[in-house]
């Protein structure tokens, strides 16, 4: 726990000696045991290996996109060469078969490159929840010492003045964190809606399709 202002420096004491080496002692009392107060940053490894994995979560679903591109190629090509074959229907199931299969791979690399996505994200707003949380000592020694410079510089109404647009500043900083740490999380939930979505309706599709080409079997 760092203390608060120091009871000998306060005051009518603080103003016993020059203002800057008044001020310099406030900062370096308040400021000194900041160095070890901080453990919620990630760390190099940590940001190393986010990013790492965000390279291979980008890299599976550019293949997937790849797989599927590739097996909508194929089929559009197999398709109609079917009605030239004896076994129309067999041809065309076969087929159907095959980009079924290949989307379904497409698929699995696409989504497990977004879970991969969904995961990071999960870890790096739990990281910067747990860094706010550490630096929070930090803010509040700084703004003691803009207390302190203020009270050896102004009078006390200048004080309180000053004391409250720094609390508002506090405040306003605090509430612009939690706006974006709630948009974070409405982005990540929001993208693990749509994922399930998506699923919903590959399934959908692929029954659909085979519905459709056991329809037009003979």
């Amino acid at each position: 726990m760092i203390n608060r202002l120091p009871s000998s420096l306060s005051g009518g004491k603080c103003r016993a000696i020059s203002r800057k080496t008044c001020v310099w002692m406030l900062a370096f009392g308040l400021l000194s045991g900041l160095a070890t107060a901080v453990q919620g940053a990630p760390t190099a490894e940590q940001n190393a290996d986010w990013e790492q994995r965000l390279e291979k979560a980008a890299e599976l679903r550019r293949e997937g996109e790849a797989r599927q591109a590739a097996a909508d190629k194929v089929y559009e090509a197999q398709e109609p060469a079917c009605y030239k074959k004896f076994l129309v229907n067999r041809c065309r199931d076969n087929a159907f078969r095959e980009l079924t299969e290949a989307s379904r791979e497409a698929k699995r690399l696409e989504n497990e490159g977004k879970a991969i996505e969904r995961q990071v994200k999960k870890e790096q707003l739990s990281a910067r929840d747990l860094e706010s949380a550490a630096r929070a000592p930090e803010r509040a020694a700084k703004l003691d010492v803009l207390k302190a410079e203020t009270a050896a510089a102004r009078s006390e109404a200048e004080l309180e003045e000053a004391t409250t647009r720094a609390e508002k500043a506090r405040k306003a900083e605090e509430g612009a964190r939690r706006k974006a740490e709630e948009a974070e999380r409405l982005s990540i939930k929001q993208a693990e809606h749509e994922a399930r979505v998506a699923e919903k309706m590959e399934k959908s599709a692929a029954k659909a399709k085979a519905a459709e080409g056991a329809a037009t079997k003979p």
